[in-house]
């Protein structure tokens, strides 16, 4: 629905063919991820708070408080900045929380794997309206309220002062869950997990069709970019298909990190139509955007301003990045080049997985081997080999030499991780069944 309204107003539309995020939403075995990176545009170990507990909110991580996020740069400059979903950048003091965080308003839940009706996750309600509570009696499905108050949102705009909107929507995460109306649509989809997912996409896409079509209402449109980005790889054990690369979220393979983003305007790209494969990493969000703002991000981030890529169809400002580095179990995978090196566990799902056919997804295979004694360093071509079939750790022992050097200079300028833990004063028990910041 959205492409077809865009292209129907005469928007074009730029793709990013090789566009990298982090393995997952945000804790991720012992990573932080994609938010992130996306927000202070740190990677990985230059920012390392991490999470021994998986994505459990009852702990001390968080966004690091003294790296100043790209809504507060662009709140300084004068925009009105808002966010609608999703937020998972820690919640256990208020100083972490999206108000004090440089949003105006914050609509949304501060972890994940909330129930999309009853809007609790990990025995705790999750529902915020800035900083009160949000109580749902009607127990509608998330979307709609999100969308809603989206809609709402730019209804009441002003008009006369630049808008910063972020909507990180629950579509399509955890737990599968949909009206009945939309995994209908697939009814000739005989696996549960995959009819219900792309009911989901289907929800979704037109949730942002609604939200476009009442940004045109009042005339933003025309001066407006839209940025659509995935944070990770999708997750084949719950209906995603990443097929013919290797893996899925929460891996360091190819089906786990490269996502899908594309950019849409009117009037602010040079260029349009058509996709470019050069590289990117979600990290470099952050310069570009404060780049269109006509603000400077400062030197201490990893990534770089790619507007001329985005909009001219220009190179790439990059060669390198890194998709995760966590020394502790010694899981590392950079890209250097046309070339990725990995060590350790890559994660739980190593296989290729094609769209799922039969009525259960029972039958993946999951090859986690956390007991396994040793992981043997694996090299890969990505540009001729994009599908990682053919390790070259073997053959070609000079470049894999080469990888290990800048593995290890990479490891050098990294930080060391919190590795937070479950701290039971941020028990929702304690909070009247609320995940509530204060505790820390």
């Amino acid at each position: 629905m959205l492409p077809a309204l865009l292209k129907q107003a005469g928007y074009q539309t730029h793709i990013v063919g090789k566009y990298v995020t982090s393995p997952c939403c945000l804790h991720c075995s012992n990573r932080l991820a994609t938010r992130h990176t996306l927000w202070a545009s740190k990677s990985l170990h230059h920012a390392a708070c991490t999470a021994q507990t998986g994505w459990l909110p009852d702990t001390h991580c968080g966004q690091v408080s003294h790296f100043t996020m790209l809504p507060a740069l662009l709140k300084q400059a004068g925009y009105q900045t808002h966010i609608v979903g999703k937020w998972h950048l820690g919640m256990c003091n208020w100083e972490y929380t999206p108000t004090y965080r440089g949003f105006d308003s914050f609509y949304g839940y501060y972890n994940a794997y909330e129930d999309y009706y009853t809007h609790a996750a990990n025995g705790g309600y999750d529902f915020r309206d800035d900083t009160s509570v949000f109580r749902d009696p009607s127990n509608e499905y998330f979307n709609y309220l999100l969308t809603e108050r989206t809609v709402q949102l730019v209804e009441k705009l002003d008009t006369s002062t630049p808008l910063f909107l972020y909507l990180p929507y629950h579509l399509c995460h955890g737990p599968l869950q949909v009206p009945a109306k939309y995994e209908n649509m697939y009814s000739d989809i005989q696996n549960s997990s995959r009819r219900i997912y792309c009911g989901m996409v289907s929800m979704m896409d037109e949730s942002f069709g609604n939200i476009t079509q009442a940004l045109d209402s009042r005339g933003l449109l025309d001066n407006t970019l839209l940025v659509f980005t995935t944070d990770n790889g999708g997750p084949v054990q719950y209906g995603a298909n990443n097929w013919p690369l290797r893996g899925g979220k929460g891996t360091f393979w190819e089906g786990g990190t490269r996502g899908v983003a594309f950019v849409w305007s009117k009037n602010l790209l040079s260029r349009t139509g058509y996709t470019n494969n050069e590289m990117m990493h979600a990290v470099d969000w952050y310069p570009t955007i404060l780049h269109m703002a006509g603000l400077q991000p400062g030197s201490s981030i990893d990534g770089v301003n790619q507007w001329d890529m985005l909009s001219n169809n220009g190179p790439s400002q990059r060669d390198e990045f890194v998709y995760n580095i966590d020394t502790i179990p010694n899981s590392t995978a950079i890209r250097y080049k046309d070339y990725k090196l990995l060590t350790g566990n890559p994660g739980q799902f190593n296989d290729w997985y094609p769209v799922p056919q039969s009525v259960s997804s029972a039958n993946l295979t999951s090859t986690d081997t956390q007991g396994r004694v040793e992981w043997k360093p694996q090299l890969y071509n990505i540009r001729n080999d994009p599908e990682e079939r053919h390790d070259l750790a073997e053959s070609d022992h000079q470049t894999l030499q080469m990888m290990l050097g800048r593995l290890q200079d990479w490891i050098k300028s990294g930080v060391t991780p919190q590795n937070a833990q479950v701290d039971p004063r941020g028990d929702p028990k304690r909070w009247g069944g609320v995940w509530t910041p204060g505790w820390c």
